[in-house]
């Protein structure tokens, strides 16, 4: 991992999947968008809430996560992280579907990773219900876990929220990034992916600051 993100930065130029006033060091404008008005969050008042908006056949998603895994390993307490699928497509909605269906089976820290290592390392973009559960499997889940999941109404609702949630921040690209419902950013607008998480760090200190 570490030699693999090292390569990433030396010669990895980001660019993204493309559909259809906090920082001293960034410009509003260039580096990071305001959105107006600033969207509700469902964050405590206290937190952050940092947003990645990603999907799991976007290279440039892939590409990211290394780094996304590091930053939240030693992000501030004041920070809540959320990871947030988009459902733009059939098949992309199949894997947010999957994203929430692992939430639900409490198996997201374990499953995360490998989503993207079985679509870009291996080559098994996950197309079906059938391949999906075959893929859960291998975790240890068993077809009725996997179904009763995968189906529930908790999952269904989630993907609703996941789709109104793209819609109300105005998110056209992943990998983006939300910052508090104020702050819409993503690597090509920043710089690359070490200054978009320099970034991040700007803006979610200053909005910390306040509160």
């Amino acid at each position: 991992m570490k030699l693999r993100q090292l390569l990433i930065l030396a010669a990895f130029v980001p660019v993204a999947c493309v559909f259809g006033q906090g920082s001293a060091n960034f410009e509003s404008g260039v580096h990071y968008q305001v959105l107006s008005p600033t969207q509700p969050t469902s964050s405590g008042p206290d937190q952050v809430e940092v947003a990645e908006f990603f999907m799991y056949s976007c290279i440039h998603c892939y590409n990211f996560e290394p780094f996304v895994e590091q930053w939240a390993s030693t992000k501030p307490d004041y920070v809540n992280f959320i990871r947030v699928p988009t459902v733009w497509s059939p098949p992309v909605r199949l894997h947010a579907q999957a994203f929430y269906a692992a939430e639900a089976l409490g198996r997201t820290e374990e499953m995360h990773a490998p989503f993207f290592r079985e679509m870009h390392i291996n080559g098994n973009f996950l197309q079906t219900e059938a391949e999906m559960a075959a893929f859960f499997e291998r975790f240890d889940v068993s077809g009725e876990e996997f179904t009763s999941a995968f189906q529930s109404f908790a999952v269904h609702t989630k993907l609703q929220r996941a789709d109104e949630l793209a819609r109300r921040y105005r998110v056209s690209s992943t990998p983006s990034i939300v910052i508090n419902g104020k702050y819409l950013t993503n690597a090509s607008m920043a710089g690359g992916y070490p200054q978009l998480l320099v970034l991040i760090g700007e803006l979610t200190a200053a909005e910390s600051a306040g509160n």
